[in-house]
């Protein structure tokens, strides 16, 4: 992985996120306050947040015109805070153990729990119901290794702070896991000699040829 190159691009991205974002914001104000954005503050200040109100917009949004940017915000958000992330896991999986349909679920994955929290929001009986269309439903991909268990879980947290009209928590868990990440694999933190490196297997291992069974003399 080019973990130089790698951060220049992250660093170009969010500072072009943030950019995007001050200029909407200092030329239309107005549109400040249909964004999904201020969920994290409004949990923040309740002593005791019980499900209904953690599951609730950011801001209130009133009008069909108004609910439906929100949601599209929302949905945008979720996408931009995965992009960064799924750049990172391309750059660091081995190629023997790259997989292309995990890089699109970490990016389409925030999209589809930025729908379900806004849908399963305020209804306890919404909530419960999905959890048993999702206990009937059978996932038969196997992850392989837990380094793509944490990528997946990165896109739900993602998917959750967008539904919740937290896409600012999205963006700062998206550029602090991608800069810890890379730091910690550019200083090889917790190597060993011998030992495989983190989501890649260790190429210094001699590989040993074995015998072909069809080949004669073989035994």
């Amino acid at each position: 992985m080019r973990s130089p190159r790698l951060l220049y691009w992250l660093t170009a991205y969010y500072l072009l996120l943030s950019a995007i974002f001050a200029a909407a914001a200092y030329i239309v104000p107005e549109v400040a306050s249909f964004l999904p954005i201020g969920g994290m503050e409004n949990l923040l200040r309740r002593p005791d947040p019980g499900l209904s109100s953690a599951l609730s917009p950011g801001v209130p949004v009133t009008g069909f015109g108004a609910t439906v940017f929100w949601m599209l915000m929302a949905i945008i958000g979720s996408i931009l805070a995965a992009v960064p992330v799924s750049w990172t896991y391309m750059g660091a999986r081995a190629r023997d153990g790259y997989d292309q349909s995990l890089v699109e679920t970490i990016v389409l994955l925030p999209l589809v729990v930025t729908a379900i929290v806004v849908v399963v929001q305020n209804s306890l009986a919404l909530a419960f119901s999905l959890a048993g269309i999702a206990a009937g439903v059978r996932f038969r991909h196997a992850l392989k290794s837990p380094g793509d268990v944490l990528f997946i879980l990165l896109a739900i947290a993602i998917g959750l702070a967008c539904g919740i009209g937290a896409v600012e928590l999205a963006i700062v868990v998206s550029l602090a896991f991608n800069y810890c990440f890379l730091i910690l694999w550019i200083n090889d933190y917790g190597a060993r000699p011998g030992s495989p490196r983190y989501l890649r297997k260790d190429s210094s291992e001699p590989k040993v040829d074995q015998p072909d069974p069809q080949q004669p003399g073989s035994p």
